[in-house]
């Protein structure tokens, strides 16, 4: 089967799914918020109005304020925003410097696979949230600093992943003929190894976006994430716990979205999954 045909067969089973056609729309609709931020929402996200603080959702504010007046909305969509950038940022950080030592790791073996492998297994061997927030303390927040201190945190996977599947693939008949025929080292590893193991990658960049974004929004939460005024769901959240009473929705709704966007994210994830393994397109 040709290369275009596999994937065609890939993205109709993936649609096929009524789960993953749910997910992929509530992502579009989040992706929309935020690349239109500027033209949906009803207020700048930053401007307090003092007069207005802590209001109930109202046909002025349908969410409410915040505890400086600011519209909970308009924070909310701007925080889509951040959200989605980091966690794109730092999967596709993850991917790249964890798909690469990966390979090295995997197609040269020996002293070089065992000091890749040792160095991956004392990143993992700390909590993903633990190691980002003593690199945040270090380095700083801020949007491009949390998406390399994330996407830094999360390549050990990507190494382990990769790794397995050069592993299994350095083995096969196309790659030795490669080797006697002199091609270069790089140029089998990026011409023929990488593109017969990119389908577990792509899967697991998939499932990470969600985990990346979770991970981000729980250092918002503990102050070592986005900084004010900056709109972040997991600051609206440690913002909005302090006044639950007053105006519960201003602390439950970005929570709310964080929920969502993640569990989309997953079952999206789940699908790639599904679609790519081909057992399930019937093709084994």
């Amino acid at each position: 089967m040709k290369n275009s045909d596999r994937w065609k067969k890939t993205i109709k089973t993936l649609f096929a799914r009524k789960v993953a056609v749910f997910s992929a729309l509530v992502v579009v609709v989040f992706i929309f918020l935020a690349a239109f931020a500027p033209l949906i929402a009803p207020y700048d996200p930053n401007y307090a109005d003092f007069a207005s603080f802590l209001q109930g959702p109202s046909s002025t504010h349908l969410l409410g304020t915040d505890n400086y007046g600011r519209d909970v909305l308009s924070r909310i969509i701007y925080g889509t925003r951040v959200s989605l950038i980091i966690g794109v940022l730092a999967v596709m950080i993850a991917c790249v410097i964890g798909t690469f030592f990966g390979m090295v790791a995997g197609y040269f073996g020996g002293i070089v696979d065992d000091v890749i492998s040792r160095l991956m297994e004392a990143i993992r061997a700390i909590p993903q949230i633990i190691l980002a927030m003593a690199l945040t303390a270090v380095f700083g927040s801020g949007i491009r600093n949390l998406a390399i201190i994330l996407g830094i945190s999360s390549m050990a996977g990507y190494v382990r992943m990769m790794r397995g599947q050069v592993l299994t693939i350095k083995q096969a008949d196309y790659i030795m003929a490669g080797k006697l025929q002199g091609n270069k080292d790089f140029r089998l590893m990026f011409k023929h190894i990488l593109p017969n193991s990119i389908s577990p990658i792509i899967v697991m960049m998939t499932q990470q976006v969600g985990s990346t974004i979770l991970s981000e929004a729980g250092l918002s939460f503990l102050g070592l994430g986005i900084s004010a005024p900056t709109a972040s769901w997991g600051s609206m959240v440690s913002e909005g716990r302090l006044f639950l009473m007053q105006n519960p929705v201003f602390a439950l709704t970005p929570g709310i979205c964080v929920a969502v966007l993640v569990i989309c994210l997953n079952m999206f994830g789940d699908g790639v999954r599904d679609a790519l393994d081909p057992r399930l397109r019937g093709e084994v």
